[in-house]
């Protein structure tokens, strides 16, 4: 898998679950209403959303899966 990409939008879910899991360690992705999850990806670094790919609940479900996934792969420890 390639590193961090300098810029990324709504459609780059395993990108936007990788940077989530390692600014936001602590936080279970499952208790985040969508609006804060929405919050958190825009706040990320490097996150520049396409106007063409807006996004949706399908895609905050998607991330939200991705970064849960991220946590349960990763070591608990990892910095």
């Amino acid at each position: 898998m390639a590193g961090p990409r300098d810029q990324f939008g709504w459609l780059d879910v395993e990108e936007i679950a990788l940077r989530l899991h390692r600014a936001h360690r602590q936080t279970d992705p499952l208790t985040l209403r969508f609006t804060a999850l929405r919050g958190l990806v825009e706040a990320l670094p490097g996150f520049c959303p396409d106007p063409d790919h807006p996004v949706n609940e399908k895609i905050l479900e998607t991330i939200q899966g991705a970064w849960l996934q991220e946590r349960l792969d990763g070591p608990a420890d990892e910095d």
